[in-house]
């Protein structure tokens, strides 16, 4: 592994830092960050319970920190704790600019910290006129734009539970989802854009509304008409008061990816998700009322929830709608420079896909402001760590993170202390006791094994919806080693960095000859291939054993050619090693991914064995892979 950073914090960023503070006022002799993750995971309970007050967090913190601590789904956090989600996302009330919507169509809109406010208390009081009450679920159906955000503070701040899909979703998966927890009331769009084209869904709206008996109000919002959704009731909020509930009270209700059958619809609660947040964009991004903050995500994504929880630092939120590369690849980043971002996250096949269409953001743009980029939803290559450096900035701190909606946060992400090593995660977040098990549960470096939490923390999900006796609960995280969440990605440690390696999700490894072989290695060397625009890997049951298969997609006037297949082998075989080395590689027109837009490994592996692809309404494209059903070369 190499062991020469490619970017290290300045003495000064690390003692201006938010982290190096709050570990100053814990008078910890040792102010590295490793010797922080180690007082943190020790001393568990007193560092949640600084991070509560460092943090400023609103609400009665109580004098029990945790109960039942060695049981890791029944332990619970702040027992006696009171707070108000919405109001902790609302405590700054003045005219600086909170939220800013933009979409492809260049459409710019803002919303001041006393407007968003104003307006989601508004909101709040209208549930109440027409009946809702703390418990009851509102889903929406909505994009990512400022009115999502007022509705969901709305909601929430009444103790209203929000669950949301993107406006993609198809009513099958809508219904799967939403169908499932028996919501009161449904906010949705009648149309939607993506691409430069136009989505009319107000008929699919109407089918799910029709088909869950529980839905008794929809509420529709108009894009073009956004003021609209102000004038939804007369009500005002001049008396509005924040309620205050248990920090276990559910906030959010988050779906599984449903690849493998009906979606698990996982129940996060207010003080949990808050308290995780916080943490994360405070100590681990460093986020303050100076920074601008984008993700690109859609409403149905977990970032968008991880996204909107950074107004609780003050910092303007940008909300982006539409394609990321509409109508040229670059569009994208041309808001680094319009609105001064300093925090831009993106997913990792964002990253590699403008490498691919050789975009080189310096020479383009002035990105002066950024000092941060964030990159998740799959494994970031060694590959696009040097493509940033080299073509993005040279001095940014690039921080590849990652969790899961399980969590609703991260279990190993950057943070302002460590330096950044090439294909490295930083390190794991404070509090959490991640570590990386061998098959017989013993802790391993330098060795791939499963990525695990040894001990509880407060964004472990509070149920499963409609789960007797937690037994999928358990099923999910708990049957591989006990009491020790096992969280299904395959990982490795570096002993000399301490930097985590991301190879893939444990479900699909690849077994060749009993070895055990993550995608992201495959897909690390077919990134450096030019002719290559995408590809997933997958392994099929043969001859008593596994072999790899290589499906890909090639760039527009580039056949797959018997010279290509040759480059793409040696390229694995002097990279990785023969064991990955694919013993068929097969070019097809498209590659199923979910509507986060990850790889759907787990569809192809089933679709090529002729097995059923459970829910297969949880893909994006599910057209796909009517293309790798009956493959003739994989009959020989």
């Amino acid at each position: 592994m190499p062991t020469k950073p490619l970017w290290k914090p300045s003495d000064l960023k690390v003692k201006n830092s938010q982290l190096y503070k709050f570990a100053c006022n814990l008078r910890l002799s040792d102010l590295d960050y490793d010797s922080i993750h180690e007082w943190s995971i020790e001393h568990n309970e007193e560092f949640w319970k600084e991070v509560w007050q460092f943090c400023g967090v609103e609400g009665n913190i109580g004098s029990n920190t945790l109960s039942n601590p060695v049981d890791f789904i029944d332990s619970q956090w702040f027992p006696e704790a009171s707070l108000n989600f919405a109001e902790n996302l609302l405590k700054f009330r003045d005219n600086a600019t909170a939220l800013i919507a933009v979409n492809e169509k260049k459409e710019r809109r803002e919303c001041s910290y006393q407007d968003l406010y104003e307006r989601a208390s508004k909101f709040a009081c209208y549930l109440r006129s027409i009946g809702i009450e703390a418990g009851d679920r509102v889903v929406s159906w909505l994009p990512n734009t400022i009115e999502t955000v007022v509705a969901m503070l709305g909601t929430t701040s009444i103790g209203a539970v929000w669950s949301s899909c993107s406006p993609d979703f198809g009513v099958e998966g809508a219904l799967d989802r939403f169908g499932q927890i028996e919501p009161k009331v449904l906010i949705a769009v009648k149309s939607y854009q993506y691409n430069g084209r136009i989505f009319d869904v107000e008929d699919n709206v109407r089918q799910v509304a029709n088909n869950i008996p529980s839905i008794q109000h929809t509420i529709w919002f108009d894009p073009d008409h956004p003021d609209d959704f102000d004038r939804i009731d007369e009500t005002t909020a001049e008396d509005f008061e924040f309620c205050q509930f248990p920090f276990d009270h559910p906030l959010y209700i988050m779906y599984s990816s449903g690849t493998t059958g009906k979606p698990k619809c996982i129940v996060h609660g207010a003080g949990g998700t808050l308290l995780q947040h916080l943490k994360e964009h405070r100590l681990h991004v460093d986020l303050t009322r100076k920074d601008t903050l984008f993700f690109f995500t859609t409403t149905g994504w977990m970032m968008w929830n991880w996204l909107v929880s950074a107004l609780a630092t003050g910092c303007k939120v940008i909300l982006f709608d539409g394609a990321p590369f509409h109508p040229k690849p670059h569009s994208m980043l041309r808001y680094i420079e319009k609105e001064q971002i300093s925090v831009f996250g993106v997913g990792a096949k964002y990253i590699s896909s403008l490498e691919k269409f050789k975009v080189v953001p310096s020479q383009k743009y002035d990105l002066s402001s950024l000092r941060s980029i964030l990159s998740t939803g799959s494994p970031l290559s060694h590959e696009s760590y040097r493509y940033v450096y080299k073509s993005v900035k040279e001095d940014v701190w690039l921080a590849s993170i990652s969790g899961g909606t399980d969590l609703i946060s991260c279990f190993v992400l950057g943070n302002p202390l460590s330096p950044v090593y090439e294909g490295q995660i930083q390190g794991p977040g404070l509090g959490m006791a991640v570590d990386v098990l061998d098959s017989e549960g013993k802790p391993v470096k330098d060795q791939r094994g499963e990525l695990v939490c040894k001990s509880t923390f407060p964004s472990k999900p509070l149920y499963f919806w409609e789960d007797e006796n937690n037994e999928r609960y358990t099923e999910a995280y708990f049957s591989t080693y006990g009491n020790i969440w096992n969280h299904g990605d395959f990982a490795e440690i570096d002993s000399e960095t301490g930097g985590y390696l991301i190879h893939g999700r444990s479900d699909a490894v690849l077994n060749p000859g009993g070895v055990r072989i993550g995608t992201a290695e495959i897909y690390r060397q077919i990134e450096g291939i030019q002719s290559v625009k995408d590809a997933v890997c997958v392994g099929q049951e043969w001859r008593d054993d596994t072999r790899v298969i290589l499906f890909v997609v090639m760039q527009d006037g580039f056949p797959l050619t018997s010279e290509v297949k040759t480059e793409i082998k040696q390229r694995i075989r002097a990279h990785a090693s023969p064991r990955h080395v694919p013993s068929k590689i097969i070019a097809v027109n498209d590659i199923p991914i979910t509507r986060s837009g990850k790889l759907a490994e787990i569809a192809v592996r089933e679709a090529i064995h002729g097995r059923e692809v459970k829910n297969t309404t949880a893909l994006a494209n599910p057209e796909s892979l009517a293309e790798y059903v009956n493959l003739a070369e994989l009959a020989r």
